[in-house]
């Protein structure tokens, strides 16, 4: 690409690029502005407050445990299993204080979806709600864990609130399946932060090279990998979003912008744009526990006057179909920010007719730290296109041979930046994929730039799925598929619906001729976590094959779409 024709575009004061190495690492930028803001409130859950002061206090105490009795060091990695809740940031921010690599664990992950990534990632210690510890308790035994450190939903919540929500959610919910990991020795997550307090902390030496995070995806295609991303690969996104967005936020310089978290902080996009950029900016995170449950999510919007709250299309057209949403105070409200999937229109269209915000589509992916475009924060009103490329960020729509297109033309997407992941873990012939010699991202999708230099999604030109902005891979589903001693030859496929974006329809050849569609589902249901359980099954004598025998999946779309 001869010239970079987006530049025209940038909204007034963006700088073409930006200088990424103002900070040697994510560590760095965390600690100076936790000191800076300590008199502020820096995450709301369930009722109860944390302040900048009192995360920089506690988070230095999980890492002082961290170090000094677990005898963690630079690089060895902890995993986290935990939804939106306070214990969230303070280990987070404990973790990388401390020099580790964090991996962030789906908290619905099945038995086998845990195993892998525990595995995989070589975790020695992890953090995990008791609610889900009887899924580490299956197979901890498989995996590198040697530390587990158990938290419950209401430890950090202010008296008595902390004592009923355990109990309630233990012993009258019955949220708490038996689980037993005695003989770890597991270590209670408020124990760790007193005797944490008493013990001395050694700052590393963290470099922009170091990984922050194994960032768990499936890439462009099959099963989950992690993603390796530095220090300065996260620093450089957040730098080149709050360059972004900075004269949305200017006028709450003093006071810090509240911002609504309904998306999980394990999840890239909100990680990076919920909890990370906003700690920068001294913002307010009210952490939503439990966004399924849209009734809640509004009661506890309602208490805030918010200016900002990230989600994805299938969030907000909840949102918008519960009468109570238009009953919100929208008079702070200045950014609504989706990605993760396609956001539609006529729900953007009805978002801005109720809330006055337009609905500002970004686009990104987890090898991308994970933002890649993001549209003007002027837009009026929803534009279809994902937004031109961030500052210090190149752009190439390609064809097959990898040759640049023009103005229009459709292609795979490429990304080059400092934002770019190092690569998937122990898995060169995977990285090598992706990510070209000298450093280009084959990031998998297609889509074509505009004579301005917006970008606008097409289609993937992988089989993947996307549920509720969540990636789904055929090969893993068709795998438990297979798995099935009933099942001869599966095949995955995304089908519209309007729930979730997309959701799984499976197309299967029976062994056994008595297997049920229920019966299948159910099966699935075991071994994979709930988004990637197929919702319809169809049943048939043989499935469409290349002449090497390679199932035809998009014929199966194509003729899913057609009706044939």
């Amino acid at each position: 690409m001869s010239e970079r024709r987006w530049l025209k575009n940038y909204p007034s004061g963006i700088p073409a690029d930006v200088d990424v190495t103002v900070y040697s690492s994510l560590t760095a930028l965390i600690e100076e502005n936790l000191k800076t803001y300590a008199a502020r409130p820096a995450f709301h859950n369930m009722g109860s407050d944390l302040s900048y002061g009192e995360v920089d206090r506690l988070s230095r105490n999980f890492a002082a445990y961290l170090q000094n009795v677990l005898k963690l060091g630079k690089g060895d990695v902890l995993a986290l299993m935990m939804p939106n809740i306070l214990q969230f940031p303070i280990a987070l921010y404990g973790g990388l204080r401390a020099g580790l690599t964090l991996a962030n664990v789906n908290p619905l992950y099945t038995a086998r979806e845990l195993r892998h990534q525990l595995r995989d990632s070589g975790a020695k210690v992890i953090v995990i709600l008791d609610n889900f510890a009887h899924v580490l308790s299956e197979v901890i035994k498989d995996t590198p864990v040697k530390h587990v450190i158990i938290t419950r939903i209401g430890d950090m919540l202010s008296f008595p609130k902390s004592f009923l929500a355990n109990a309630v959610v233990k012993h009258i919910k019955k949220m708490v399946p038996h689980f037993d990991l005695s003989a770890y020795k597991p270590s209670d997550f408020l124990d760790v932060l007193r005797d944490g307090h008493a013990l001395s902390f050694h700052k590393p030496t963290i470099t922009r090279n170091d990984l922050a995070f194994l960032q768990y995806t499936g890439g462009t295609t099959g099963a989950s990998k992690g993603a390796m991303i530095s220090h300065g690969n996260i620093v450089a996104n957040i730098i080149q979003a709050l360059t972004w967005i900075k004269q949305l936020v200017e006028e709450d310089k003093d006071t810090g912008l509240t911002i609504i978290t309904p998306l999980p902080l394990y999840h890239m996009f909100a990680l990076m744009a919920n909890c990370l950029v906003f700690t920068i900016l001294g913002g307010h995170n009210i952490l939503i526990t439990n966004p399924r449950d849209i009734k809640g999510l509004i009661k506890e919007m309602s208490r805030w006057r918010f200016g900002a709250l990230t989600g994805v299309n299938t969030l907000f057209a909840a949102l918008i179909n519960h009468p109570d949403f238009k009953k919100l105070d929208f008079s702070s409200f200045r950014l609504a920010l989706g990605g993760g999937m396609a956001c539609q229109k006529p729900v953007a269209d009805e978002w801005l007719k109720i809330t006055g915000v337009p609905m500002l589509e970004a686009y990104g992916l987890t090898e991308a730290s994970p933002g890649l475009t993001i549209n003007p924060v002027t837009l009026e009103s929803f534009s279809g296109y994902v937004g031109l490329p961030l500052p210090s960020t190149l752009i190439e729509i390609r064809d097959e041979q990898g040759k640049s297109l023009e103005a229009n033309e459709v292609g795979e997407i490429y990304a080059f930046g400092p934002q770019i992941m190092q690569g998937y873990f122990n898995l060169p012939e995977e990285t090598a994929n992706v990510l070209s010699p000298d450093g280009w991202l084959r990031t998998g999708d297609i889509g074509f730039m505009d004579e301005r230099g917006y970008v606008k999604l097409v289609d993937r030109k992988k089989d993947m799925i996307i549920v509720s902005g969540f990636n789904v891979y055929p090969n893993e589903i068709e795998e438990i598929v297979v798995s099935h001693p009933g099942i001869l030859e599966a095949a995955a496929i995304g089908i519209p619906s309007k729930k979730t974006g997309e959701e799984v329809k499976v197309f299967a050849v029976r062994k056994d001729p008595k297997v049920t569609e229920e019966e299948l589902i159910l099966f699935c249901r075991k071994h994979l976590t709930g988004y990637k359980v197929p919702k319809v099954i169809e049943f048939r004598e043989d499935l469409p094959k290349t002449n090497v025998g390679k199932i035809l999946r998009r014929e199966l779309r194509e003729n899913t779409a057609t009706g044939a």
